[in-house]
């Protein structure tokens, strides 16, 4: 009677064997459902004609500035004699991945903005007017870098943190 049991053990698959081969039937079905979901879904969106989703920016509620350092120098010519300009600017957004793009274009950033400031007329600079027109040209330079690297502008404003013509 004993080797009828055995002989029978041997024939009978076991029942803890069969649910992990029916867990892992239903695992593979499951994964392979979610693959051609995705991979049709994506195809089927992109027919659709509609456009796919920018990943969602997320914004911080506090601002956070990127000081440039160090301040801006650059000389330019007034009509009697070489002027000096020298100007501390910081950065200001509610995205941290947009003032880590603007770190990263540190270089690209400072030529730009030293190129603009080099360019300006003393006299115009002379008055709040000359100063504001610069800081918003200043600021429109910066968030061009950043939209060619990142896809949106990313700084909200551009700061002059000092100012100083000799």
């Amino acid at each position: 009677m004993a080797q009828n049991e055995q002989a029978e053990n041997k024939a009978a698959p076991k029942k803890g064997a069969n649910k992990l081969v029916i867990g892992m039937g239903v695992a593979m079905l499951a994964m392979a459902g979610g693959s051609a979901y995705v991979v049709l879904g994506a195809h089927h969106g992109s027919q659709g004609g509609t456009e796919p989703e920018e990943p969602k920016v997320v914004m911080s509620k506090q601002e956070q500035y990127l000081t440039l350092d160090p301040p801006f120098v650059v000389n330019f010519k007034d009509d009697q004699s070489m002027r000096f300009l020298q100007v501390g600017v910081s950065l200001m957004s509610h995205d941290a991945a947009s003032l880590a793009a603007a770190k990263e274009a540190d270089p690209v950033i400072r030529n730009a903005l030293v190129m603009l400031f080099s360019s300006q007329d003393y006299t115009i600079l002379s008055d709040a007017a000359g100063k504001q027109k610069l800081q918003a040209q200043a600021l429109d330079a910066v968030r061009k870098i950043l939209e060619k690297r990142l896809g949106r502008p990313g700084v909200e404003a551009l700061y002059f943190t000092s100012f100083v013509m000799q």
